[in-house]
């Protein structure tokens, strides 16, 4: 057994509950100084809620066990997190322990700068006078290798990129200059270049800092690639923890063995007999936004940001384009464009016909083509039942329908999904914060289908999922366009899931396609240095 010298943090029998309610239920586990733990899982096992457990952040939430933290310079031996006075536990959040979260856009103020964000803390823990803690911030974004410090230092959250922005919240951790960072799913949000190069920083800093790292992650390549140790949480319990190279080698308990098998895969028809003209085709498709110019000269005009320029492609009936890229390479500005919600130039066609801008003129053509985005928490509206939310399309669409046979059609369009008044009673009744991560996903498709449309453009549609859920909503894709002959312009970072899904893909970088092909000739053997580069980040960790 462990003595407090080997260790950081040390939980036992760590329970938390609502009312009569537990939700976790007695986890060990243990935190050496320097080390990297994952807690891993699928949504809803316990692995967020036991983080914020530990700096007592959940509301009304009902503690019990130990959870000691270990501080060689008190000789009075160790602290126990869950019942120690809240005015102490004050002094050990930021100073002690540290937290990173998912979403760095919803965690930032975005009335503030990112440098007065961090000075904040600087001050509040250092006790340091603002001009100080203004430089000690500029020090601390310099240290996550933003470029600019002193610039950046000035720039509102909604003027960084994903990564600059979650590199900001890693600054604001270490101002307190944590023993122990608790990271939430620090990278899901980002693209695969991006993703390594956050990895890379949290491994640098803890190299320099010898501060411990509580990982928090559904991704288990990245684990692999990060990880000491590992610990497999499971309906608020742990399973099974170990060694990284152990627990993935030889997983000992069923659970890991699952989540070790959901890789997504591939069940496509390869080849389609549809025939006809394309569903989608860009020639020279350019999309730009006007920009303010510098100086006096902003009185007169403005310059054009060009997000795509002069793309070329064609998406057939019953396959699918995936469009890859780093974060502002154009891929999501393609994808609006591609739904009639950007004003672009050149020729782009959808059946045959062109977006005109105009409401009424359009109609019939959004139609055609309908969208699933990376959250359903926030595309679907929380006011609205999940009856209300996939009839809407009917409503607009075909306004003849009576009640009933407008429920029909809802009811039948769940079912398509795997959703049914059996599972779920009440479900038409239902409302979005009802159901889980994937659930809410199968609504957001259901609603896209209930129109029949020919052409599906999928951002991000798994990239908030955790892996079993990923591989459930990648096969229903997979399924429904084998069924309906469907079309699918495919938005990802993820190339197993391009691996799994696509059947022709294009590389964007800086708004331009560098290249594209046939998936197995763009992943396996890319031309292009930077296509080269996203693939071989993509694959770094062992995918």
């Amino acid at each position: 057994m462990s003595t407090p010298d080997d260790l950081l943090l040390d939980v036992r029998g760590l329970r938390i509950g609502f009312g009569a309610t537990e939700v976790v239920h007695g986890i060990d586990f243990q935190i050496r100084p320097g080390e990297k733990l994952a807690l891993v899982g699928e949504s809803g096992s316990g692995k967020t809620l036991t983080a914020l457990g530990l700096l007592r952040l959940v509301p009304d939430a009902r503690y019990s066990g130990v959870a000691t933290l270990f501080d060689p310079q008190r000789p009075s031996g160790g602290r126990d997190l869950l019942s120690i006075p809240e005015r102490e536990m004050r002094g050990i959040r930021g100073d002690e322990i540290a937290m990173i979260f998912q979403e760095p856009m919803t965690a930032l103020n975005p009335l503030l700068t990112v440098g007065r964000q961090i000075a904040e803390v600087v001050q509040l823990k250092q006790a340091l006078a603002p001009a100080a803690a203004a430089r000690v911030a500029i020090d601390l974004i310099a240290s996550t290798g933003i470029p600019e410090p002193e610039r950046r230092a000035r720039s509102y959250p909604h003027q960084l990129s994903g990564g600059q922005r979650q590199r900001a919240m890693i600054a604001m951790a270490l101002a307190g200059r944590p023993r122990l960072l608790l990271a939430d799913e620090p990278t899901t949000a980002l693209d695969v270049t991006l993703r390594g190069q956050v990895l890379d920083l949290l491994s640098d800093l803890q190299r320099q800092t010898g501060m411990a790292v509580l990982l928090i992650t559904h991704d288990l390549p990245l684990v692999r690639r990060f990880a000491d140790r590992v610990a497999v949480m499971q309906h608020g319990r742990i399973v099974e923890q170990g060694p990284v190279a152990e627990v993935f080698g030889r997983p000992q308990d069923a659970y890991t063995r699952r989540l070790m098998d959901s890789v997504p895969t591939r069940d496509v028809l390869e080849a389609t007999d549809a025939g006809g003209p394309p569903v989608m085709a860009a020639q020279a498709l350019r999309v730009s936004y006007p920009v303010p110019r510098p100086g006096l000269r902003g009185w007169f005009g403005k310059d054009a940001f060009v997000a795509v320029q002069g793309a070329d492609f064609a998406l057939l009936p019953g396959r699918t384009l995936a469009v890859v890229g780093e974060s502002g390479s154009g891929k999501s500005t393609l994808a609006l464009a591609a739904l009639g919600l950007q004003p672009h130039s050149g020729d782009l066609q959808v059946a045959g016909r062109h977006w005109t801008g105009r409401v009424t003129a359009d109609r019939s053509l959004r139609r055609v083509v309908q969208a699933v985005f990376q959250d359903p928490f926030s595309s679907l509206s929380p006011r609205l039942t999940v009856g209300e939310i996939v009839g809407e399309g009917l409503r607009v669409h075909t306004p003849a329908l009576d009640a009933a046979a407008r429920q029909a059609r809802v009811v039948a369009a769940l079912q398509d999904v795997g959703l049914t008044e059996a599972q779920f009673p009440g479900l038409l009744e239902r409302y979005p914060h009802a159901f889980s991560g994937g659930q809410r996903q199968r609504i957001a498709i259901a609603r896209a289908l209930i129109v029949e449309p020919q052409l599906l453009v999928l951002d991000e549609p798994t990239s908030a999922l955790d892996v079993t859920i990923q591989k459930q909503v990648l096969a229903l894709l997979q399924r429904l366009q084998r069924e309906r002959g469907l079309s699918y312009l495919l938005i990802t970072h993820d190339m197993e899931v391009v691996r799994a899904m696509a059947h022709e893909v294009i590389a964007m970088r800086h708004g331009e396609v560098v290249e594209s092909g046939p998936v197995a000739q763009l992943l396996d053997a890319p031309r292009h240095p930077y296509t080269q580069r996203l693939i071989a980040a993509a694959f770094a960790d062992g995918r």
